[in-house]
């Protein structure tokens, strides 16, 4: 089931209450997010059951990143356009994806894999725009990926920190990604 529009204003509330204060008791968060403890306690009754309902929402909100910038119709700098802001509309939940990351979610032996489908996707998406000629071939769409991912996920949280300005980021990140630091 999709959550409802105040649903996921709620869960972004939360995504970002959780990752500015870790250690919050469900009270604390419930006061962060502006609902009370009782409407947080009916929503997700626990704050293990919370991360588990923002690492699901996450999940969806990937897929519907990727489905979003149909990445095999979609001409690959316009996808690219969307990828970026489609990432960018979900900010408040990829800080909260970055946080929860652990290095063994792309081991063998990971027990959710939900990222791999998406890097796979991007994977996919990148060697498509090296076959059309439009992206470099002397980098290996597998690091264009890891180049985006970083640079969207490390944008989001200078963002968050202060150190860089939401308006001007979708340019920012389109410039970074295809031009490099060159002038």
């Amino acid at each position: 089931m999709s959550p409802t529009a105040n649903d996921e204003r709620l869960l972004k509330a939360l995504a970002v209450a959780t990752v500015n204060r870790p250690r919050a008791t469900l009270k604390e968060l419930a006061e962060a997010a502006g609902v009370s403890k009782a409407t947080l306690h009916r929503f997700c009754g626990t704050r293990d059951n919370l991360v588990k309902m923002l690492e699901h929402y996450g999940k969806t909100v990937l897929k519907q990143t990727i489905a979003a910038a149909d990445l095999e119709r979609t001409e690959p700098l316009a996808a690219l356009r969307i990828l970026i802001g489609e990432h960018l509309k979900h900010r408040e939940l990829l800080v909260f994806l970055m946080f929860q990351y652990r290095p063994d979610t792309f081991g063998p032996e990971a027990e959710d894999r939900y990222w791999q489908s998406y890097m796979d996707a991007l994977d996919a998406f990148f060697l498509r725009g090296q076959q059309q000629g439009v992206l470099r071939i002397d980098i290996s769409a597998v690091v264009l990926t890891e180049l985006f991912t970083t640079l969207i996920y490390g944008m989001v949280d200078a963002e968050r920190r202060g150190r860089a300005a939401s308006a001007s980021s979708a340019n920012t990140l389109e410039q970074m990604f295809l031009h490099g630091a060159a002038t």
